[in-house]
């Protein structure tokens, strides 16, 4: 399955602006934060999904692309129902220190059964391989000649279809973008979320994160 973050679609308007038909994206490939981690009550991505964020004033190409990750990037060990870490690391935060929790604005949980569990990051699909700065290449049609402005994949990735259809209205995301070789995600052959090999703080699976040991 696939979906997009729609929050924010005149970004998409301005991306012709930066970059024309076959233009080279510069920033391709840099590490981004999707938007969506700022909300308290996101309780992060899911490994079936690919989200194309197209509002991220973080990337040179306004497009911040989640493909098929799970959980946070700012938490790659996830927290519990309760809003604790697991085992040695801290609770989630979001990148401006806000705490996780789960919760919308008048404090109801989004998810009453879930609450504040954010699950985390698979080993096998970790942020560096997931999510990253992106450019929409080509259409889903995988041509370039329909009126929208498409950008050239540096080195190192391929143009690789990505989202199939979201509506009418928001055609203009769905497509092609440049994704980093040889890290394309087949669902007959990764597990899914219920069965991938989670990072262990126990273990620094992941690397050194953030909050692990006080750090």
């Amino acid at each position: 399955m696939t979906r997009s973050i729609l929050a924010g679609l005149a970004a998409v308007a301005a991306i012709p602006v930066l970059c024309g038909t076959g233009c080279q994206t510069t920033g391709v490939g840099d590490p981004c934060i999707p938007e969506s981690e700022y909300d308290p009550s996101y309780l992060g991505a899911s490994v079936d999904d690919v989200d194309t964020e197209s509002k991220s004033y973080q990337c040179q190409s306004f497009m911040c692309l989640v493909n098929h990750f799970q959980g946070r990037v700012t938490c790659p060990y996830g927290q519990a129902k309760d809003g604790s870490g697991n085992g040695p690391a801290q609770p989630c935060l979001t990148p401006i220190q806000q705490p996780v929790t789960g919760m919308d604005s008048y404090g109801n949980y989004v998810d009453p059964v879930n609450q504040a569990t954010v699950l985390p990051n698979c080993q096998d699909r970790q942020v560096a391989d997931a999510v990253y700065c992106s450019c929409r290449c080509q259409n889903v049609d995988g041509k370039t000649d329909d009126g929208f402005n498409y950008c050239t994949c540096p080195s190192g990735f391929t143009c690789t279809q990505l989202v199939s259809s979201i509506g009418a209205t928001f055609e203009g995301l769905t497509g092609a973008y440049c994704v980093k070789n040889n890290t394309d995600f087949n669902i007959n052959t990764f597990p899914g979320p219920g069965a991938c090999t989670p990072c262990d703080p126990t273990t620094a699976s992941c690397g050194p994160a953030q909050g692990v040991g006080g750090k």
